[in-house]
Formats: structure tokens, C-alpha cells, sequence
């Protein structure tokens, strides 16, 4: 059977590498006559009558990509030779779209780096390479493209593959296997060139069909559990793709992030059952006693279970428009499983174009960052040099749903190994039994100047009269104490909420009803901060008051200054705030006087209060 190359071609702007690709695959025979055809009209129409064709149409296939001459998007090719079969990906070469590019890289086993003669080793070639080095990509052809314009120059030649292999070597790419091409006339691409007797080795197909396959696939057994299969009330199997190593009928195997063992007692496919499966094979596991997994667990090799760790160091490639701020809480995507996510630190940027480590607060659209990564329980990973499946993840945003970066994990950190948490016998339901009320957090969001400690310390008093045991934890106060080394950076204001929601949890834990007042301008930082509690333990009160209002109120001056320039990152002026979307209050502040709206808010207590 012939074996599978996945490559990708890639390189800098007009390099040349959507017409190489389609060279390509006119030289090994996989363009049909039809095909064909549209490809001589429409290379005709679009260069005005030349009869020459023009490959890249074969593989743009968008009508940006055709009007502007360039690739935007990851183009796919299925081709084959008798001797192997091919997927390649066709990458973009502007900078802009770096993340289409390391999504090409993260599924190929070799790369098609191409060079343009006339201009050598250029930033983005750079920038590709270290990408392709990043992702797991240990085999590269080197393309010298466009030799007719250099007049097939063996020196110019041999000035690009020098640099280039040593800095192939810097990066960790094991082989470079290097040849000068024509790509539209087809020199070295589907058979060798006589215009460069100079070069005695392979064309391109045969270096593609020759090149190793670099992915051996993990040792140990991997099986992460995409669904629990319960065909009957007497069948339990648990299905998933195996992605490591062995496993046969009989063999010891744990369920992670715990470790509940069991024997596989039968290996379930769609065409019957089999006595082992190996690595690619989709297949359902039935056990020799029930086991508490599901969804997101890795089955493992007994004798060498998966690591399990909630902390890791790691690369991230950044993919969002809107920048990585530490602190803010996404949702990390690794084998199966789903769990929240923060990153904890940006111990440095790379760039990609040097490799120099920069310091960095942020990360934005297409950087690369280390980074420390913090999960909110336990996974079972790999290294992703060992394997791609359980070592590579991708943050997701919490609130569009869209993947923001794709990441590698590096290693675990091993701070918190030995930390547990600790049983204490009096729990929060003791302490709020003691207080005879139900613990809450009343927390209260809106532009500065809105009335946010007006309202909140009056709903307090109340509170206080009434009998509640409370507290208030005003935004400006614990600037001054638990914040004080907090900017008003977007970044600063990120990890300035997560610190006073793990205190309001805190007291929320005590059995207090707590009252916050902080801006928090960002949704996805509130929803953070309404995941710290329970279930109805936490009310979104939004103080909504106009802009105009809040400016014409300017209680502090704050808003004169900020117009004035003398404030940056103010929040309504050169910083944006996100109004809640669904609050389980809305205060309409404007025109109302605050006894209404602080009765408002007493209204709602009293109802959850029972």
C-alpha cells in the first residue's frame, strides 16, 4: 500500500508557491482534461491572450486570491503518484496571515519552503520556517524558485542553501533537502533540469516521494474518549480514535485524569470486534467493569499512564484580533476534553523573524509567545514532541466561541504537586446558618460616575439595619491596598477583577452578602467572576447611566482630565466598556432617584433571600 505524506508549500510573497503547487501537480498527472481546459481560458482571459499557463489558478481558489495574485487561505490538494500519496496545503505568505499558515504547519509531516533567487533568505522565509519548527515540522525541501531571473546561477544558488541550513539547524529541523526550480516551466519539478546541469540530484516529485514520513506515532497507548456508547442497557464501550501505541483484548488499561483500572474485555469497530488496534484506528472500548469516564478522559496504558497536570509551560501562536491579556479566562480545547483556562504569565514574545525573546505584557494577532498557562482542573497531556494529540490545545474565547491561539505544550509545572486542598469542618453552609441568610454577590458594573457606590453603599445600610451581615469592596479602596500596583491598562484591569472576585468568593464563602463596585469593562472578566460562585449566588447589577450623564456628574474630575489627555486607558474615552448583555438587574439610572434604584436591588435580595 502507498504510504501518506501530508506537506505544506510556503514561503514569502511571490515566491512562487501556487504555481509551483500547481506545476506540480500537472507534472504528476492529477489535473483531468476538463480541468485542464478552464485552466487555458482562464489563464488566457486573465493575461490578456498569452498562451502560457498560468498554474496558480489551479490552487487559488478564491476570487480575491485570483484578482490580487496572491493566497489568502489554506488551499488543500489531494494528489497521488504510484508510489505515494500526497495532502499538501498551499500557505499564504503575507504576515497578515501567519495563523492560516501554522494551521497548514500543525497537520504536516514536511514543508516546501520556497526562496525567490533573485532575493534570498527574507524575514517572512524566516518567519515560516520557525513556525514550521514550532509546529513539529522536522523535513524541509528548500525551493530555490525563479533561477531563469538569477541566469541559473550555481553561486547564487549555493548563497541561499548555505544560510538556509544553518539556520534550519538553529531551528531544529533534522534534513533540508535543497534544489533550484523554474516552477512555471516545470525545471527540477516533475523531471530534471537540463538548463542546470550544475544540479545532479532529484526533481521535487521525487524528493516528495522519498522523503521520510517524520511522524512515528507515540509509543504508549492513547485512547482520548470522544462519546460513551450505550447501544443497549447492556452495552458500555467507550469509543474514540486511538492516538498512541497499542492495545489488545486482555491488556491492563487506566481511565485519566484519574486512575481507575480495568481490562479490556472487547475492541468494537463498525466491522466487528478485533483482537488489538493500533494507532489512527477508530474504535470502542468495552471494559471488564464499569468505570465512572466519560467524554474528555484518555484511556491509558496501565504500566505507562499519561502525566496529569493543571499547569503547564507552553508556546502560543495568537490568532484573534483583539489581544491575549494575562488573566482573562478562556476555554482550552486539548484531545477531547474542554476545560477553562488562563494564561498566568507571557514569560516572553518571540520574534519570529530573529528568534529573539522580547519582553512582552500582551500578545497580539500573530505573535508567538512562552507562556504559563493555569487549568482549572487536571488533564492527562504528552509533550507535544512526543504527540500532537495530547500535546496541542487551542484557546477558545468565551464569548464568541472562536479559537483565539493555538498552543504546545512545553512542559508541566510542578508548583502546586504538592498542594491539596484542605478539609475544614465548618463549611460555608455552617457559616451561613449562623448568620440565618443566604451568602450573595451583588455585583455592580458601569461607567465611572455612574452610581455605582452611591446605590451599592446604600443598599448596604439597609442590608445592615435590616440585620444581614455584609461588606463592601469598592473598586477605588482596594486600589489602595490589594490593587495598589495595578495600572489601567487593559491587561491591569483584566487581573484587577479576577483579584476581587477570588476575594468576594472568599466572603461569599464566609456567609456574607458582599457588594462590589468595580467598572469591570470587559464581559468576558464578569463572566469569569460569575463563575467563582454557585448557582444563584451571584447577581450582575448594571448601573446604566449615559456617557453625557456620567461626564456632566464628573465626581472626581475624572472625565475633564481624561478629555484633556492627562488620563490614558480611561473607560467611556479611549477604553471601551461592554455592557452586560443579560444582567439580572438593570438599573436605569438617569433621571431616577437612588433610593429607587438601591430599592430596586433591596427588592431582588429579599426574593432570593426567601
Amino acid at each position: 500500500m502507498a504510504s501518506l505524506l501530508r506537506f505544506i508549500t510556503c514561503g514569502s510573497v511571490d515566491d512562487g508557491k501556487s504555481t509551483l503547487l500547481g506545476r506540480l501537480l500537472h507534472d504528476a498527472g492529477c489535473v483531468p482534461d476538463d480541468q485542464l481546459a478552464a485552466l487555458r481560458r482562464d489563464s488566457r482571459r486573465l493575461h490578456e491572450g498569452d498562451a502560457a499557463l498560468d498554474f496558480a489558478l489551479l490552487t487559488d481558489g478564491l476570487d480575491a486570491e485570483r484578482e490580487q495574485g496572491i493566497t489568502i487561505d489554506v488551499a488543500w490538494r489531494h494528489f497521488h503518484t504510484p508510489r505515494r500519496h500526497f495532502i499538501v496545503a498551499d500557505c499564504p505568505g503575507h504576515e497578515q496571515y501567519t495563523r492560516n499558515m501554522a494551521t497548514g504547519a500543525s497537520q504536516a509531516q514536511a514543508a516546501v519552503v520556497l526562496v525567490d533567487a533573485r532575493k534570498g533568505l527574507l524575514p517572512q522565509t524566516r518567519r515560516h520556517s520557525y513556525i514550521c519548527a514550532l509546529m513539529g515540522v522536522r523535513q524541509v525541501i528548500l525551493a530555490v524558485n525563479k533561477m531563469d531571473l538569477a541566469g541559473f546561477d550555481a553561486d547564487v544558488y549555493a548563497s541561499i542553501v548555505g544560510p538556509y541550513r544553518e539556520l534550519a539547524a538553529k531551528l531544529g529541523i533534522a534534513a533540508v533537502h535543497a534544489l533550484p526550480v523554474v516552477a512555471p516551466a516545470g525545471d527540477n519539478v516533475g523531471a530534471r533540469s537540463a538548463r542546470m546541469p550544475w544540479y545532479g540530484g532529484p526533481c521535487l516529485l521525487e524528493l516528495l516521494e522519498s522523503v521520510e514520513a517524520e511522524w512515528a506515532p507515540p509509543a504508549r497507548f492513547r485512547l482520548p474518549v470522544q462519546w460513551v456508547n450505550r447501544a443497549d442497557a447492556d452495552f458500555r464501550g467507550y469509543a474514540g480514535t486511538v492516538s498512541g501505541g497499542r492495545v489488545a483484548r486482555g491488556d491492563e488499561v487506566v481511565v485519566q485524569p484519574g486512575m481507575q483500572r480495568a481490562r479490556v474485555a472487547r475492541i468494537v469497530t463498525a466491522d466487528g470486534d478485533l483482537a488489538a488496534a493500533a494507532h489512527g484506528q477508530a474504535v470502542t472500548l468495552c471494559l471488564d467493569r464499569e468505570v465512572d469516564a466519560g467524554r474528555g478522559d484518555v484511556v491509558s496504558a496501565a504500566a505507562q499512564p499519561a502525566p496529569v497536570a493543571d499547569q503547564f509551560g507552553c508556546h502560543l501562536i495568537w490568532m484573534d484580533e483583539a489581544p491575549l491579556l494575562p488573566s482573562r479566562s478562556y476555554l482550552l480545547r486539548l484531545g477531547t476534553r474542554t476545560v477553562n483556562a488562563r494564561v498566568t504569565a507571557i514569560k516572553h514574545k518571540v520574534d519570529v523573524n530573529t528568534q529573539a525573546e522580547l519582553a512582552a505584557r500582551r500578545l497580539e494577532l500573530n505573535e508567538v509567545g512562552y507562556c504559563n498557562i493555569d487549568l482549572d482542573q487536571p488533564v492527562p497531556f504528552e509533550r507535544y514532541a512526543d504527540d500532537r494529540t495530547l500535546g496541542g490545545f487551542v484557546l477558545v474565547d468565551r464569548q464568541s466561541n472562536a479559537t483565539v491561539a493555538c498552543g504546545m505544550i512545553d512542559f508541566a509545572l510542578r508548583r502546586a504537586a504538592n498542594i491539596h486542598w484542605q478539609h475544614t469542618d465548618v463549611d460555608k453552609a455552617m457559616r451561613a446558618h449562623a448568620k440565618g441568610q443566604k451568602p450573595l454577590c451583588l455585583w455592580f458594573t458601569g461607567l465611572s460616575g455612574a452610581g455605582k457606590s452611591t446605590v451599592a453603599n446604600l443598599v448596604e445600610r439597609q442590608l445592615a439595619a435590616q440585620g444581614f451581615h455584609t461588606y463592601l469592596l469598592d473598586g477605588d479602596n482596594l486600589r489602595h491596598g490589594l490593587n495598589v500596583d495595578l495600572g489601567f491598562t487593559a491587561e491591569a484591569r483584566v487581573e484587577n477583577v479576577r483579584r476581587v472576585a477570588e476575594v468576594a468568593s472568599l466572603m461569599v464563602d464566609a456567609g456574607l452578602i458582599v457588594l462590589v463596585c468595580v467598572i469591570s469593562p470587559f464581559r468576558s472578566e464578569r463572566e469569569f467572576a460569575r463563575g467563582r460562585f454557585a448557582e444563584g449566588e451571584f447577581v450582575e447589577v448594571f448601573v446604566d447611566t449615559p456617557l453625557a450623564e456620567c461626564e456632566r456628574r464628573d465626581p472626581k474630575g475624572l472625565y475633564r482630565k481624561a478629555r484633556a489627555g492627562e488620563i490614558r486607558n480611561f473607560t467611556g474615552i479611549d477604553s471601551p466598556y461592554e455592557p452586560p448583555q443579560r444582567p439580572e438587574l438593570h438599573l436605569r439610572a438617569d433621571g431616577h432617584r437612588v433610593e429607587q434604584l438601591a430599592g430596586e436591588v433591596l427588592a431582588r435580595v429579599r426574593a432570593l433571600q426567601g
